[in-house]
């Protein structure tokens, strides 16, 4: 109940981040306002999840400008408004951003691209092996992709999820939480 009335306290909207850090005023950003917010009060967050509509893009996609130049922006700037924020406790996360479903590889009809078979998880934070590419990267070339029109799948989410779980959180029933799989580490934990 001291939890439940700590939380009840907090307000994001009045919430000071920490070394001027400036989130922008999106669904991101503010999801991950509350977040800091939440896990520098301390009231024993273990996970927390931002889910972010409008990565659809099947009409009007756009390069450096357009609409998923300006989703990309939005995740840039959040997740360093972020990571600014938290930097002094930044060994006590573990920050994944993945998507449900990937994109083509070449345009459709509607100058955007359609649903797609692989995709990025992008990882950061403490006890991440970072600045290095962990998948498997095969190229554009048709015979490199899945049924010549999708990037491939090498590494499964499960895993990169998984390794998390066990090496971060200390999860070891990994058989509970990803039935039907058997999780493979990949070494992006330290």
């Amino acid at each position: 109940m001291d939890t439940l009335a700590l939380i009840e306290k907090l307000n994001a909207t009045e919430y000071t981040p920490r070394r001027g850090a400036q989130y922008p005023d999106s669904e991101l950003g503010m999801g991950l306002k509350q977040i800091a917010a939440l896990f520098k009060a301390e009231v024993g967050l273990e996970i927390a999840c931002v889910d972010v509509g409008g990565w659809d893009t099947h009409v009007a996609q756009g390069g450096g400008a357009g609409a998923m130049a300006e989703l990309l922006r939005d995740v840039g700037a959040s997740l360093a408004a972020f990571y600014a924020d938290v930097r002094a406790d930044s060994s006590k996360l573990s920050i994944v951003v993945m998507s449900e479903f990937g994109r083509r590889v070449q345009e459709n009809g509607g100058l955007g691209t359609d649903h797609g078979h692989g995709s990025v998880m992008w990882l950061l934070g403490g006890g991440i092996r970072g600045g290095r590419v962990h998948g498997a990267w095969n190229g554009l070339q048709p015979e490199a992709l899945f049924e010549g029109i999708d990037l491939a799948v090498t590494t499964d989410y499960r895993d990169v999820l998984g390794e998390i779980l066990l090496k971060r959180l200390g999860n070891a029933n990994l058989d509970a939480v990803f039935p039907n799989h058997r999780v493979t580490m990949r070494g992006v934990t330290r």
